[in-house]
């Protein structure tokens, strides 16, 4: 079989998605990392119309769009499924992870990573979408959908993981016990979890990138 090739940044949340899939799946890749600002034709040539990463290139033939290239790899290798087994299941599975990445990240990336103006409205909508979440994780054990990691947990890594890391660069706290209790816990066990811990990137590496992004937007205004 030809060597699989994951077009990335190593510090992506969306490049780990598919990381994180091609580990449960124990399937062997090789990481290409990406220059953002300095796309190389490969990339250009795989993801012609968004040019962006992540992209998998199996066989010879690309895949775009991290949430799609997880489908593509539950469905293509043997392994522990990811999306759940039930049709319902798959289908309210796959309505939240749509719901996290067309509502809530769009929203969080303002309010923690937008310029004041952006900030004060995009913390209002977060509020709202986090209570959204909140109340769906009420009667969730762990995780969601089901009582193991899957796809929606997967798209959620941005929310469980680098959002806190975030709060913590930039001191804009969206999240806190009080307010949102059942998502707290959600996060919390999500992160301490042994089965999440192994596919996590280096959390000390995170931080200080984010806190040197911060240290450069506060120098430069």
């Amino acid at each position: 079989m030809e060597k699989i090739k994951l077009l990335g940044v190593s510090l992506s949340p969306f490049t780990h998605r598919v990381e994180w899939a091609l580990k449960i799946k124990g399937v062997d890749y090789e990481l290409i990392v990406e220059d953002p600002q300095n796309k190389s034709p490969l990339l250009l040539e795989s993801n012609p119309i968004h040019k962006k990463i992540p992209v998998l290139i199996h066989n010879g033939k690309p895949i775009s769009e991290s949430m799609v290239i997880v489908e593509y790899i539950d469905e293509t290798f043997e392994g522990p499924s990811i999306l759940p087994k039930d049709p319902y299941d798959r289908a309210i599975a796959r309505f939240w992870a749509k719901f996290l990445d067309d509502k809530c990240l769009p929203a969080m990336g303002k309010a923690l990573l937008g310029n004041e103006e952006e900030q004060e409205k995009a913390k209002e909508q977060c509020s709202e979408l986090l209570k959204i979440l909140d109340n769906e994780l009420k009667d969730n054990n762990k995780f969601f959908v089901e009582d193991k990691i899957g796809f929606v947990d997967i798209a959620a890594n941005v929310l469980a993981f680098w959002m806190g890391i975030i709060e913590e660069a930039s001191g804009v706290i969206l999240v806190t016990n009080e307010k949102f209790p059942n998502y707290y816990a959600w996060r919390d066990n999500y992160i301490n979890c042994s089965q999440v811990k192994e596919y996590l990137p280096s959390r000390d590496e995170l931080f200080s990138h984010f806190q040197s992004r911060f240290h450069s937007a506060s120098t430069t205004k």
